[in-house]
């Protein structure tokens, strides 16, 4: 078997797993669980070669290299042999989250529009599903439609290898910030690597190592993490549905358990849902001594989650040191920074009104006016400076500002995005750069990064990113009494999770007719289709009562601070759990909401 440092050196993704089915054919790399069966699927190294060749063949014959190639699959081994597949035949891979029936697909119309891939990759099932949009949808039958899972594995023979190295653009990686302009993080075969190694050294993965990953793979969390990293170093992953952990999270430490994993994890929601779901009983069974990295990242990392997890798990093998808080995102490719592998979590006390302030003051924990905030880890081989957004200037030790990433794992910028690229990833600090802008707020202390919150009005629920002004168009439409360009979207702690609220000025001509009922409904349905969220609560205000700018922006901070003092003038408001207020039937399960909230994003792991 070749070493690490043979594969370290190879300068593509291809090139790797090429040396792995080479040298290791026969092990497997890939276990997925199946929903409702005993018996898993398996994929060696020699398999995903063949059928990663057998759709490049295919590829070579009907698209031109450089192609884009969207990729809609169910969870499962047939979105890797496609991803390799198209890898394989030097064309950009653009993941996308599979449309359910009846679902909308404006997000899936958007990123089409901005990627124009030429064909369209997906298992017969599904293919089955999506052809009724076709009707109201035309543009999707101007693609080519293959379903990967009927092709015969001879085409392999007729692969012919492009020329490929560590700059040629692997995928586009979509943030789902933004419904009608997402953009397409480029990724190339160089970042990919880059990353890769880096994950290795943070983690201290090796050929031993064992994963278990339910995140998707069109995450950029699953996909790198859980599908690209384990091919990287060489060790097995066994794979599972986020459905099935979100159905019985129990499912997720089973696997960890029944598997013998050393690498897990997810967003901070998934250890409290464990916490709250997995009785005294289920787990009983449970061995969770072989748990070495439990990497918690996608939103805000609370240290309250960390603390209740190990007293829960604690007495099934779980450590307090395997917690893992690390933080990233797709413009930086996955991770940018994260802790020791053998130390516990770092956890500060700082007084909230300096935070506010963006100074960083010490507190006494216990004390009124002190929270407790979780670092981040170490910045590793990237290099990361605080900086003041405005005057672009670096910060003072105990300041607070942006922070800003340079480094290999740095993207290539936006898909067809120029301004935007310009802006956010060739940023200079006097004559040092160029920097990626994250639109993070952070601090560093001892090498390690805290992050405190976001320069941007982005909205993060559950591992996902949400920009507030596409919420707020969603609800103006949602009925004629509210009024245009004069609501807020933004998110509230409630119970140790975000929660999406929103603040709108009804127009003055229903202020005496209002249909509160109504009004609440098509709100609640309307954020529901679009954006797959719930609504927590929200305010119905006066005319004019919104804040704004000097130039007419909506200050949406400011009206998160007028909702949680009550300083609202509030015509009718509402919440999910009124008590006495206006009531509304929830349009569907939680289960649903969580799962369709990993789709991809900007993966902000801690902020």
């Amino acid at each position: 078997m070749e070493n690490q440092k043979t594969i370290s050196n190879l300068p593509t993704v291809v090139d790797i797993l090429l040396q792995r089915a080479s040298y290791q054919p026969n092990q497997i790399a890939y276990t997925f669980i199946q929903p409702g069966k005993i018996e898993a699927k398996n994929l060696t190294y020699k398999e995903l070669d063949q059928q990663a060749r057998a759709i490049a063949a295919k590829l070579q014959s009907i698209v031109a290299i450089g192609s884009r190639a969207l990729l809609i699959y169910p969870s499962g081994l047939e979105f890797i042999a496609a991803f390799f597949g198209c890898l394989y035949a030097k064309v950009v891979a653009v993941p996308a989250y599979p449309p359910r029936r009846n679902q909308n697909m404006s997000r899936l119309q958007a990123i089409m529009a901005d990627a124009q891939p030429t064909v369209v990759l997906t298992v017969g099932s599904l293919l089955r599903t999506i052809e009724v949009h076709f009707t109201q949808n035309p543009e999707l039958t101007e693609l080519y439609w293959l379903a990967t899972d009927n092709l015969d594995n001879d085409l392999a023979q007729t692969w012919e290898r492009p020329e490929l190295c560590s700059n040629s653009l692997a995928f586009l990686q979509y943030t789902s910030g933004s419904t009608a302009t997402p953009k397409g993080v480029m990724v190339s075969h160089g970042n990919l690597l880059y990353n890769s190694a880096l994950i290795r050294k943070c983690f201290d993965h090796s050929s031993t190592s064992q994963g278990v990953i339910w995140l998707p793979p069109y995450h950029d969390m699953g996909l790198i993490g859980g599908v690209l990293q384990p091919l990287y170093c060489g060790f097995p992953v066994t794979l599972m549905s986020p459905l099935e952990f979100l159905r019985k999270p129990l499912n997720w430490l089973q696997a960890i358990s029944d598997y013998k994993a050393t690498t897990s994890g997810g967003p901070n929601f998934a250890y409290e849902l464990c916490i709250r779901k997995i009785t005294l009983e289920q787990r009983e069974n449970l061995d969770l001594s072989s748990w070495e990295v439990a990497f918690n990242g996608a939103e805000t990392i609370r240290s309250e989650t960390l603390e209740q997890f190990v007293t829960t798990f604690e007495p099934y093998g779980f450590r307090k040191e395997t917690f893992y808080p690390c933080y990233g995102m797709a413009e930086a490719t996955l991770l940018i920074s994260g802790g020791l592998k053998a130390g516990s979590p770092v956890v500060y006390h700082i007084n909230e009104s300096a935070l506010e302030q963006n100074q960083v003051v010490p507190g006494v924990q216990g004390q009124e006016g002190v929270q407790k905030i979780v670092g981040c880890g170490l910045t590793w081989s990237n290099q990361v400076v605080i900086v003041d957004p405005e005057l672009l200037t670096q910060c003072k030790p105990n300041q607070v500002g942006e922070i800003w990433v340079s480094g290999l794992g740095v993207a290539q910028g936006y898909w067809n995005k120029t301004l935007e690229t310009e802006q956010n990833f060739h940023a200079y600090l006097g004559d040092r750069g160029p920097f990626l802008r994250t639109g993070d707020l952070g601090f560093l202390d001892n090498g390690e990064l805290f992050v405190t919150g976001r320069i941007k009005d982005v909205i993060i629920i559950r591992g996902r990113n949400y920009y507030p002004q596409d919420i707020e168009l969603t609800v103006e439409k949602s009925h004629l009494a509210l009024r245009p360009n004069n609501g807020a979207a933004f998110s509230v702690d409630i119970k140790g999770s975000e929660r999406l609220v929103i603040v709108h000025e009804i127009e003055r001509s229903y202020l005496n007719k209002l249909n509160v009922n109504e009004v609440v409904g098509n709100i609640c349905q309307a954020v529901v289709e679009q954006h797959d969220l719930q609504v927590y609560a929200m305010v119905l205000v006066k005319p004019g009562s919104i804040p704004k700018t000097s130039s007419g922006k909506i200050q949406r901070h400011a009206c998160r601070t007028r909702f949680l003092t009550g300083s609202l003038n509030v015509v009718k408001d509402w919440s999910e759990n009124p008590q006495g207020k206006t009531e509304f039937l929830r349009l569907k399960s939680n289960v649903e909401f969580m799962l369709r909230q990993l789709s991809t994003d900007k993966t902000n792991v801690t902020s």
